[in-house]
């Protein structure tokens, strides 16, 4: 007869490591907390690879390597596609393991399918999530060097016609800075409020 340790553990789901994207760190453990997603380790590599997917799938790899000799059998992406090109679901083929549908965050984010029917509407639209929001300097404004050479504004944003805040917190003063953020770049300003959509669906099934 088994004893109460052995059968708590069998009845306690297998841990899950989760490799994730530094910029949803935040939305990742909120949604663990309100959803009781104890077996869940996460493990975040830079956020500032947002603007670099070329360094994503290698940082991928080398994060599911170190997992699998840790010892741990269940491991998931929480990425998108991110921008490249394919080469995530390639990686997770390969390695057997399951990342978040859709193309990036912006779509996950506002739920893949409602993200999809509003896409003709949006194709204009630069995105900003609360991530983005409260990092907009250090990740739009320094890396495009608008700070240094503001004239160059028009040239990166003269296509699109408004910033669409995806929010997942309610949260005036992030509101407040992305209505700032869409002054600086010129744009037509627009809240919706998101919640964490399609990341909270496929870390509980993860």
């Amino acid at each position: 007869m088994e004893n109460a340790t052995s059968a708590r553990e069998r009845a306690q789901p297998k841990k899950v490591h989760v490799i994730g994207c530094g910029a949803i760190a935040r939305e990742i453990l909120a949604v663990c907390e309100a959803n009781g997603l104890d077996h869940i380790e996460l493990n975040c590599l830079p956020a500032i690879w947002h603007n670099t997917p070329e360094k994503i799938t290698p940082g991928l790899r080398e994060a599911v390597a170190r997992a699998r000799a840790q010892g741990f059998e269940r491991i998931f992406i929480a990425y998108a596609d991110c921008g490249t090109g394919g080469l995530i679901d390639r990686l997770c083929e390969e390695e057997g393991v399951t990342r978040i549908p859709g193309p990036h965050c912006y779509s996950f984010f506002a739920g893949n399918a409602d993200f999809a029917a509003r896409w003709d509407d949006d194709i204009t639209a630069f995105f900003l999530t609360d991530f983005l929001a409260r990092q907009f300097e250090a990740f739009v404004i320094e890396p495009l060097g608008l700070d240094r050479h503001p004239e160059l504004r028009d040239m990166y944003f003269g296509h699109y016609r408004k910033l669409v805040y995806l929010s997942q917190h309610e949260d005036p003063v992030l509101q407040e800075k992305a209505r700032r953020a869409a002054a600086t770049l010129g744009l037509e300003y627009e809240y919706r409020y998101t919640g964490y959509g399609d990341l909270t669906t496929s870390l509980i099934e993860a």
